[in-house]
């Protein structure tokens, strides 16, 4: 076997996102064979990659058909996440994507979607932070049993920077976490816009494959201040079937969809879609309608990224400060999530591979 016999094989294995084979994308490295052995490094897009398996087996396939059977196959993987934030951008430096998980109303469960997006994509091997924006109901210190913790302070470059607050391996930052949650954030406009900045720019969030963004519901001043402010990835909408709730999402897709603002939409996901029991776990009772949110992805040819059970066990959790994904005994749900979040994470490999760069949109009148 030769390092071209090997490079030969791989280039028949596809990399089932992107639509081109493993050698043409670059994604093979540190080609080493002793006799029958033979071992390579495939880069992946992302360490989040739900794909890995399925490319893994491929590859020891085509080697063993095409080169020598006799081949022991040995795959490794490491990653570097892709992303289409410019080089010379000084916001945000660090952080490779700027997913922003909206809903169109409340109530739907935003802010668990979002959570369990980011401890999922922590549990692939992805750094990721959660950024809670939704100024007037901050929902991550309970979600993570961090109520009363305070972010400590430390210096960069002469600047004071906000430390974010470490759970589950994932970076924490709310303004639930700077102010005493028994007051109201009574706040105009201006005020949340400029906090969020504040999040943006004065909290030292690293390096990180993914920073997650739970946003207020609706369309409005925070949304614009966000997207003015970094160049976002894309946006994850989170509805439930109902019509009420179909309608509010409707004005999300629309107000992404502007010329002005065009921020891609990495897709669709309906949360509380059935009810499940917890004693009859494969029974599935449509509470609020059947398959809405798959149909309003349909109407508006966007990626469906998959329903989400409503199970007690996901508001327990919440309650709690942990989240369904931190659950060992969930196995349906957590199985809901990360087909959820293996889709996005796909979406997204696509989004940075298809699209040019982001930018920060321009000030809306």
């Amino acid at each position: 076997m030769t390092e071209a016999d090997i490079l030969k094989a791989l280039s028949n294995v596809q990399e089932p996102d992107l639509g081109k084979d493993l050698v043409t994308l670059n994604m093979v490295k540190d080609i080493s064979i002793q006799g029958d052995n033979v071992a390579f490094t495939i880069v992946l897009t992302t360490p989040a990659c739900p794909m890995k398996d399925m490319m893994s087996k491929a590859s020891e396939n085509a080697i063993k058909l095409l080169v020598n059977k006799n081949a022991q196959v040995k795959v490794n993987f490491t990653s570097n996440t892709t992303s289409t934030r410019s080089d010379n951008q000084q916001i945000l430096a660090g952080v490779k994507n700027i997913i922003a998980v909206v809903s169109g109303k409340g109530g739907v469960g935003k802010s668990t979607v979002a959570a369990n997006l980011a401890l999922t994509l922590a549990q692939g091997g992805a750094s990721v932070g959660l950024m809670d924006a939704d100024i007037y109901g901050p929902s991550v210190p309970i979600m993570f049993g961090v109520r009363g913790a305070r972010p400590l302070m430390k210096e960069v470059n002469g600047k004071g920077m906000i430390v974010p607050i470490d759970k589950y391996g994932i970076k924490l930052m709310s303004i639930g976490l700077l102010v005493d949650e028994k007051n109201a954030v009574v706040w105009r406009g201006p005020m949340a816009s400029s906090a969020i900045r504040q999040f943006v720019t004065d909290v030292d969030w690293g390096h990180l494959d993914y920073l997650v963004i739970d946003m207020p519901p609706g369309t409005g001043d925070i949304h614009l201040t966000l997207m003015q402010t970094v160049p976002v990835t894309g946006v994850v909408i989170v509805t439930t079937p109902q019509n009420v709730a179909l309608a509010d999402a409707k004005k999300g897709i629309a107000m992404f969809g502007q010329a002005q603002i065009n921020v891609p939409i990495i897709g669709l996901v309906e949360n509380m879609a059935y009810f499940t029991p917890a004693e009859l776990p494969n029974n599935k009772y449509y509470l609020f309608g059947k398959e809405g949110g798959k149909r309003l992805a349909e109407e508006y040819e966007l990626p469906f990224l998959g329903q989400i059970p409503l199970v007690q066990s996901i508001r327990e959790g919440g309650d709690n400060g942990e989240p369904i994904m931190v659950n060992t005994n969930e196995t349906i749900t957590q199985q809901s999530f990360q087909s959820f979040v293996a889709n996005a994470v796909r979406n997204i490999a696509i989004r940075n591979a298809q699209k040019p760069k982001t930018q920060t949109i321009q000030p809306v009148a």
